[in-house]
């Protein structure tokens, strides 16, 4: 596969099918981008789980650190890696290591490695590069039109929304990932 562009299906149906996120690099500081889409994960419904090393047992917006995937104590749908590209070999290892196997890596922005890819898409796991989990799913799901960010559309009009925030409300079929 290759992964440079992604159809709307492809991450629709990720984002529909996993329920579980690993997010490895996770940080507590309120700054930083990890922490942003921990929350903004959570507040969709995602049972996100935060993996660093440096912050183990303790908490981070509620959820428990783990140091490592293999700690976390219930299968993870999806591993988010929030480190650089070359970590991200040792952290797909990692992750095909876990019985289940998680069924997706996802490398947030500028994190690419196509050796990982390979590895992960050889054990039947699905890839995705250089994507934010959340700014794919406030672009589905309409959110994003909220903050003037670009969608790929150009349009005076605002989106049509369902009322409320949106939860999982990506549209489309839901399918396994």
């Amino acid at each position: 596969m290759t992964h440079d562009t992604y159809s709307d299906t492809f991450i629709r149906e990720i984002l529909n099918g996993v329920k579980t996120i690993a997010m490895v690099g996770a940080s507590a500081n309120t700054v930083r981008p990890s922490y942003f889409v921990l929350k903004y994960m959570l507040s969709k419904g995602y049972r996100v789980f935060p993996i660093n090393p440096g912050q183990a047992g303790k908490e981070i917006l509620g959820q428990t650190v783990y140091a490592t995937l293999a700690d976390v104590p219930e299968p993870i749908d999806m591993v988010d890696i929030f480190r650089n590209s070359e970590a991200a070999m040792g952290v797909t290892a990692e992750a095909l290591a876990l019985s289940p196997l998680p069924r997706v890596i996802w490398m947030q922005l500028s994190v690419r490695n196509e050796a990982a890819a390979t590895l992960a898409e050889d054990a039947g796991v699905k890839v995705v590069m250089d994507r934010c989990p959340k700014i794919e799913y406030g672009r589905l799901s309409g959110e994003i039109g909220w903050t003037g960010v670009n969608s790929r559309m150009l349009s005076s009009k605002r989106p049509t929304l369902k009322s409320g925030f949106q939860h999982r409300g990506l549209g489309g079929k839901t399918t396994k990932a």
